[in-house]
């Protein structure tokens, strides 16, 4: 089978855990970016210039966490007002430009143990719900005969072969159309510099924010919004952000 012309990176954010809900987040997001590859090394050029615009190398990795926090290699941000305000205007411009489509799964925990008696994984569900839809983008691009890989961040071994499981049970057919989906799994680590996986680090938490509490990420949720799929009507609720339950 030939590879696609696409590639997905993922990110989550949040704790798939539904014994130790965190009141302040008690939800889980999986964030899909899908890209075509000859306009991802385009971007992978815009990413480096915006790092040695503002660091002089490119070494940094974007970590969203660091920046909103201003941790880290991104302290500048609290001490230097001006430039850090530069900095993140820099990186909203970034999200807008980069020519990738945004398919995102927020599971809300609380929802999910209240109305389910034995719910299942939270991660897993999102896999399921990102993969089905990314299938369903890529088929009308002509891409389902293709092979596609997707881009996961490694979280340790035992999580990493749990995960490639439920992933391969979804592609083998446990999924909405019962039928094998052409995806391959790879892990990746966030410092190894990647430029998809970056990116997807950087819309997978305000999206699970705007869920939560709207209008919360005025700064980069608008760039952020116009990356979803969506429907022929042009909704994206559904198409490109599933919100369960």
């Amino acid at each position: 089978m030939p590879d696609s012309d696409y590639i997905v990176y993922v990110d989550e954010s949040g704790d798939p855990s539904l014994t130790a809900i965190n009141p302040q987040y008690p939800i889980f997001v999986v964030a899909f970016c899908i890209i075509n590859k000859t306009q991802y090394i385009d971007a992978v050029g815009k990413l480096l210039k915006l790092k040695f615009d503002t660091f002089g190398h490119d070494m940094v990795v974007m970590h969203e966490r660091e920046i909103r926090k201003g941790t880290g290699d991104f302290a500048f941000i609290k001490s230097d007002p001006a430039r850090g305000q530069q900095f993140l205007t820099d990186v909203t411009t970034f999200v807008q430009d980069a020519p990738f489509t945004l398919i995102a799964a927020v599971i809300r925990k609380n929802a999910l143990i209240n109305q389910y008696r034995y719910p299942d994984n939270p991660y897993e569900m999102a896999l399921t719900f990102c993969l089905e839809r990314t299938h369903l983008f890529l088929q009308d691009l002509n891409q389902q005969t293709h092979n596609t890989h997707v881009v996961v961040e490694s979280r340790g071994k035992k999580e990493d072969k749990d995960l490639e499981l439920a992933f391969r049970r979804t592609c083998d057919g446990e999924n909405y159309f019962h039928s094998s989906l052409p995806f391959t799994i790879r892990f990746s680590h966030k410092l190894c510099n990647s430029t998809g996986t970056q990116l997807a680090d950087l819309v997978a938490r305000p999206i699970g924010q705007e869920v939560l509490n709207p209008g919360s990420q005025a700064r980069i949720y608008p760039a952020i919004r116009s990356k979803f799929r969506r429907n022929a009507w042009g909704y994206l609720r559904g198409p490109g952000l599933k919100i369960f339950p």
